[in-house]
């Protein structure tokens, strides 16, 4: 590189159980901030990221997207060992790409998949304790994939969300909510072209009482009416940020297919 100043991505992934979620939080270790530690490091320079998704304390992420402006000269090529090595265990870089100047991770988005993860069987995981939400009770899958289609689509997600500002529009476009079962393992997934505080925790907190039989298919919809009673708002440690989906347009480097198997859209 000739040191002028360019648009740098990364695809991140983490264990956010040790951390008080994605964004900067005084006196609290978050997931920007060693980031950022990491490229001052590196490069030199103090330097100010932005994410595609601020997650939950405690919650996880396979393919996070950050983006940031660097005059650097170093390689392409070496961002990611580099970042790597001065990264704890629990957050590693993996890809990096040069990007358009235009390019910005959250509002270039045009969806994120989330997953999230319940252990469903009568005795706890110690191996997915940091991974999964134990729930000893059998949960009726095909009722709470019913209830899930209700989601899909256009709606006004405010009555399940937590604290959104009342100034700022609350509807979201759901690609899809499925729930699946794979073993001793439920797994939900939700696509949207973006989610509100804890909405997902509400809302997969719903289907598990629908799933215990508790309320009936409908409660999800009665919810996102305002008719919420009752429900658990689901523990962060299940919930992991699977990929975020860009337009085929965004040209994000020239990795190999290897390099991001999730990443629908990034080329």
């Amino acid at each position: 590189m000739d040191g002028q100043v360019k648009r740098a991505a990364l695809i991140v992934e983490y264990q956010g159980t040790r951390y008080a979620g994605f964004q900067l939080q005084n006196g609290h270790p978050t997931i920007q901030g060693e980031l950022e530690k990491a490229l001052t490091h590196f490069t030199g320079q103090s330097i100010r990221i932005r994410g595609a998704s601020r997650t939950d304390s405690g919650a996880h992420a396979k393919g996070q997207v950050v983006d940031f402006l660097t005059p650097t000269r170093h390689a392409l090529e070496n961002f990611v060992p580099a970042l790597n090595y001065h990264l704890p265990e629990d957050i590693k870089i993996r890809a990096a790409h040069w990007v358009d100047g235009e390019f910005n991770s959250r509002r270039s988005a045009l969806s994120r998949v989330y997953q999230y993860s319940i252990l469903n069987r009568s005795a706890p995981s110690p191996l997915r304790r940091f991974s999964h939400l134990w729930i000893r009770d059998e949960l009726d899958v095909e009722k709470m994939a019913e209830a899930a289609q209700l989601m899909v689509g256009v709606h006004d997600f405010r009555a399940i969300a937590v604290g959104h500002p009342k100034d700022r529009s609350a509807v979201r476009e759901v690609m899809r909510w499925g729930v699946e079962r794979i073993d001793d393992s439920i797994v939900v997934e939700c696509e949207a072209n973006g989610f509100l505080k804890q909405q997902i925790r509400k809302a997969n907190g719903i289907l598990t009482e629908i799933g215990r039989g508790k309320y009936p298919v409908t409660q999800i919809t009665e919810a996102m009416a305002g008719n919420l009673i009752g429900s658990p708002l689901l523990k962060p440690h299940g919930l992991c940020l699977i990929s975020v989906k860009y337009p085929s347009s965004v040209k994000i480097g020239n990795a190999s297919d290897d390099d991001r198997p999730d990443y629908t859209g990034l080329k």
